[in-house]
């Protein structure tokens, strides 16, 4: 009898399981979907394609990028999310990708109600983060009512303590609990991506370019977490 040789066997099981894995990720609701993603440079930059290249394979996502390098949810900041959501057509998803920027410009963060009906939608409230965000969330469903929402947390950043530590008392965390907070206002499916990305002062050096923006293999390594959230997010 002919035995199947150890190195067959192992590709044959890992062609398989490849097969199976695709196969699985046909069943997402979001399979063939069409993607918007809004965010700052961490959402644009080459590097992000590896995240995104995964999306397309194992997803088949068609992606369309409005990110701009600066930006952030403040109407203070770059060509802010806002501006960049009020140029969208109709998808059938749209990412909102925090990025650093509000945080690492000394934004105001803001109060998750910032821009909302418990303000009256006070427009003064559009230049904090959470009144960007919420006026982001506001004009997708007027553009789409039938919209399906995600948000990506602002990853970590190793260009001060704060940027990377949780518990200094004013850092990045703190936009990302806000960040949160607003999504779960709103019943909008969010990636902690601060929390989960598995960064740190001990993989940097692997993973980033600088102190901010990531390298192809950091974004490979965020784009497995993304793909597994965007396939199932509930």
């Amino acid at each position: 009898m002919n035995l199947i040789k150890p190195y067959l066997l192992v590709f044959l099981l890992f062609v398989c399981s490849n097969l199976f894995a695709q196969q699985d990720l046909k069943a997402s609701f979001n399979y063939g979907k069409s993607v918007a993603v809004f965010g700052g440079s961490v959402s644009v930059i080459p590097p992000s394609d590896s995240a995104k290249i995964l999306w397309k394979e194992r997803l088949g996502m068609s992606i369309t990028n409005y990110g701009v390098s600066g930006a952030g949810f403040s109407s203070l900041q770059g060509k802010s999310l806002q501006q960049q959501v009020n140029e969208a057509g109709v998808f059938d998803i749209y990412i909102l990708w925090a990025s650093t920027n509000d945080y690492t410009n000394k934004r105001e963060n803001g109060h998750y109600t910032d821009f909302t009906e418990f303000d009256g939608y006070d427009s003064s409230k559009l230049i904090t983060q959470a009144g960007g965000i919420n006026y982001c969330i506001k004009k997708i469903y007027e553009l789409n009512p039938k919209a399906q929402i995600y948000f990506f947390t602002s990853s970590k950043a190793f260009n001060d303590r704060g940027a990377y530590d949780p518990a200094v008392s004013d850092g990045m965390v703190r936009y990302v609990e806000i960040q949160k907070q607003i999504c779960e206002l709103h019943g909008i499916p969010y990636l902690d991506q601060f929390t989960l990305g598995g960064y740190n002062v001990h993989n940097k050096d692997l993973y980033y370019l600088d102190p901010i923006h990531m390298n192809a293999e950091g974004y490979k390594k965020l784009g497995e977490l993304q793909v597994a959230f965007l396939a199932f997010p509930d």
